[in-house]
């Protein structure tokens, strides 16, 4: 059976950089460009030239890309030709050969925003698309506020597309700007416009998430007849983000009846770098990636409870939608409170660590990590921890180096300028081949910034540890979270670490103390134990 071509379009560049708090560097936007492109996607665009100087300094330096590269802007303005329009002329001077202009759909906003006729409006919207298509560019038009504006008014809502089509538009898409319009809402709006005369390989959409549901409503769109689907990585986007094109790619690929039906640039082996693509772009924003995320959060193919372990050690398929790899991401059978044998050996497995079943070992982990986390500990995340706990019960955890004794001091004095600051200083003793080595670090970083006393003890820690030294240069802690898990003064702190290497590994521990600096040093202390057992064990 012949499948039916969908256009994948992203605006990570554009519409998710209106997401509050971000703000890409001309350098991260010519990376995720380059990330977007290998992915496979239709068109990028790429922002708005002459809007600010980061988007038209991208325009310069974009790189070459197999997906169409789009410059954005808006239709006309009113009492000016489209040739004589400084702000179109600015879209067009970028260069690209696809131009996406946004113009109003909604009645209510072209008398209230713009203050014009809507006669008018459709003029600037015809002579704009029609502009740019004179200059040889593919255009694209942005409907916006479509689906308000069909709800106030079809026959004028309608128009507007009429009359980018007439000026010559690629494509029309239609845009639920305020992302209020639920899924079956958008479904039957765009089946009224293709049943009126638009084609449907001439429609997009593109969906805002404000009722969480901008996924479901784009994919409502394409069961309709739309053809082309607008989208962000990892949801970016102002207010609550756009469709998430990390979760509708797989969905496309590899669910009915979308597989079956339809096909897009999306190559299997570019499916597989999907995991790794949503992580480069929180790593970029450095925000920690969501746990949860559909497809590629690393929660997203766990199983925590003892019954569904069990059936996954017999077929991965009684608890699993698809398989983790085709997505780049992998199975995680963690360990809790809640687990049973059948968790533990998954686990295990999972570590390379082969245990026979009947081994008097396996019952006394469980009833360690069970008792552990009664005291505050939690293994359901931190799988390096339960790693080395495992290992330290069988007898199979190599002695790197041995940790002596370790002190912090924190400061607080006047510098230069007059002004109070903080300052930590850490000493650590390590007896590694049993050879003793003091290493002393502060908290100070290059710009002469304090980044407190666990940065000063990590530093410490991983200064000199003699031949496993080069083990862990590549390593570096990307993520620290803290807990309280008991109240009032006998309260008892949960610390949390997250590190990555050179490698694309990213690994999790835990301690946990009455004191901070004593949960942050196990913790830090299990994850190089974790890094020397890959790399130098």
């Amino acid at each position: 059976m012949t499948r039916e071509r969908l256009f994948l379009y992203d605006t990570t560049l554009r519409d998710g950089q209106q997401t509050q708090g971000v703000q890409f560097s001309v350098d991260e936007k010519v990376k995720i460009a380059q990330a977007l492109d290998a992915l496979g996607v239709d068109y990028i665009e790429g922002g708005w030239p002459g809007a600010n100087p980061t988007d038209s300094a991208f325009f310069a330096a974009a790189p070459a890309t197999r997906a169409k590269l789009c410059a954005f802007g808006m239709t006309k303005r009113a009492g000016r030709s489209a040739e004589n329009d400084d702000i179109l002329a600015g879209v067009l001077n970028a260069g690209t050969g696809t131009v996406c202009l946004v113009g109003k759909a909604h009645d209510y906003h072209v008398e209230r925003a713009l203050g014009i006729s809507r006669d008018e409006n459709l003029d600037n919207i015809r002579r704009s698309v029609a502009h740019v298509v004179a200059q040889g560019r593919e255009a694209i038009f942005d409907a916006e506020h479509f689906f308000d504006g069909y709800a106030s008014d079809p026959g004028y809502a309608r128009a507007c597309l009429q009359a980018a089509l007439e000026g010559g538009a690629r494509w029309v898409v239609l845009c639920d700007t305020n992302g209020g319009t639920l899924p079956s809402v958008i479904g039957r709006g765009v089946e009224a416009v293709i049943a009126e005369g638009v084609p449907g390989d001439r429609l997009g959409i593109h969906t805002h998430n404000d009722t969480e549901t901008a996924v479901a409503g784009s994919l409502a769109a394409v069961e309709a007849g739309a053809r082309q689907v607008q989208g962000t990585l990892n949801g970016l986007g102002e207010r609550c983000g756009n469709a998430n094109l990390i979760a509708l790619i797989p969905t496309l690929k590899l669910k009915a009846p979308w597989a079956d039906r339809f096909e897009t640039g999306v190559s299997d082996a570019a499916l597989e770098g999907l995991t790794r693509t949503s992580r480069m772009l929180d790593e970029i924003l450095n925000r920690v990636p969501m746990k949860q995320a559909a497809y590629v959060g690393a929660s997203a193919f766990a199983h925590k409870a003892g019954l569904h372990a069990s059936a996954i050690l017999k077929d991965p398929a009684t608890y699993e939608h698809i398989d983790p790899a085709r997505v780049g991401n992998a199975r995680v059978v963690p360990m809790s409170n809640q687990a049973g044998l059948s968790n533990l050996r998954g686990r295990l497995a999972e570590a390379g660590l082969t245990v026979d079943r009947d081994a008097p070992e396996l019952p006394r982990i469980l009833e360690e990590v069970k008792a552990r986390e009664s005291e505050g500990y939690s293994y359901d995340t931190a799988q390096a921890s339960f790693e080395i706990l495992a290992r330290r019960a069988l007898g199979l955890l190599p002695a790197f180096f041995e940790v002596k004794r370790y002190k912090v001091t924190v400061e607080r004095r006047k510098n230069k300028y007059d002004r109070m600051v903080s300052l930590s200083e850490a000493v650590v003793v390590v007896k590694v081949g049993g050879e003793k080595k003091l290493s002393v670090s502060e908290s100070m970083d290059a710009a002469g910034n304090d980044r407190g006393p666990v940065n000063a003890l990590a530093k410490a820690l991983s200064k000199d540890l003699g031949p496993y030294q080069t083990a862990i240069d590549d390593m570096r802690l990307v993520d620290f979270k803290v807990r309280i898990t008991q109240g009032g003064t006998e309260a008892v702190t949960r610390v949390m670490i997250d590190s990555e290497d050179g490698q694309g590994r990213r690994w999790s521990t835990v301690g946990v103390s009455a004191n901070i600096i004593d949960a942050s040093f196990e913790a830090l202390l299990d994850a190089i134990t974790w890094k020397l057992l890959r790399d130098a064990g």
